[in-house]
């Protein structure tokens, strides 16, 4: 039994010390796209990022008793949402630079049955990402993981860290078991190309991020070296997801 409504589309934010924004995100979303459900992850945060998020009476709250990163905070939301039988699931950080009025172009491709997955991206030349503004050093980046993620898995992905995706169900229930806990956005799409998901971009809009400062720009090359390392070790895991 859901604990919830009856919705078939869960939205799984995944949240550190994101007790400043938490609030106003979740009826953001709520007004955004009534018809869902909405889970805060709560990543052992160290101030009130979970009291925020109860106030609102709009979502529910999943709160991790370590901090497990991004990877794991998401997988602990996929596996809620497997368990509780949702048939999409949206995937939202939780700083703001998300906009949830989105949502429903996402959701679309996943309803006309054309993807399995479906990524937001900020890099198409659409009038959507049109006023979103990146550093030199990123999208640089960017732009590596893009041709590694073609050579590796043979799918073309404008923006392969962005966060603000859209999953099945055949997806939810691959990534509740397989979901990378270290660079999981680029780790993901090699794993999701691998086991032959369908996996498509549409264009949004995207603010520049609130708080926080990105992790390609605080660790530089270092990072990037790391996340291509774990790319290339996704792109050898043997082929687990069977869709007959």
């Amino acid at each position: 039994m859901r604990p919830t409504n009856e919705y078939d589309v869960l939205i799984i934010i995944p949240a550190f010390n994101e007790g400043w924004i938490i609030g106003s995100l979740v009826h953001e979303v709520k007004m955004a796209y009534p018809p869902c459900d909405i889970l805060v992850v709560n990543d052992a945060s160290e101030d009130n990022t979970e009291i925020e998020a109860l106030a609102t009476h709009s979502c529910n709250v999943l709160s991790l008793p370590v901090n497990l990163g991004i990877g794991g905070a998401v997988q602990a939301g996929f596996k809620y949402a497997n368990n509780h039988g949702y048939k999409f699931a949206i995937q939202l950080d939780g700083d703001g630079q998300h906009i949830p009025a989105f949502i429903p172009r996402l959701l679309r491709l996943l309803e006309l049955d054309r993807s399995d997955v479906v990524i937001g991206t900020r890099f198409s030349r659409k009038k959507y990402a049109s006023s979103f503004r990146s550093t030199y050093f990123r999208r640089q980046g960017i732009r590596l993981f893009r041709l590694i993620s073609y050579m590796l898995a043979g799918m073309r992905i404008s923006d392969c860290t962005s966060g603000f995706r859209a999953y099945n169900r055949k997806a939810i229930e691959f990534l509740s078991d397989n979901y990378p806990s270290d660079y999981p956005e680029p780790e993901a799409i090699i794993l999701l190309g691998k086991n032959k998901f369908r996996v498509k971009e549409v264009s949004v809009m995207m603010r520049d991020r609130k708080g926080g400062t990105s992790s390609i720009t605080n660790h530089g090359w270092f990072y990037m070296i790391k996340v291509i390392l774990a790319m290339f070790m996704a792109s050898i895991r043997p082929k687990v997801y069977d869709h007959d």
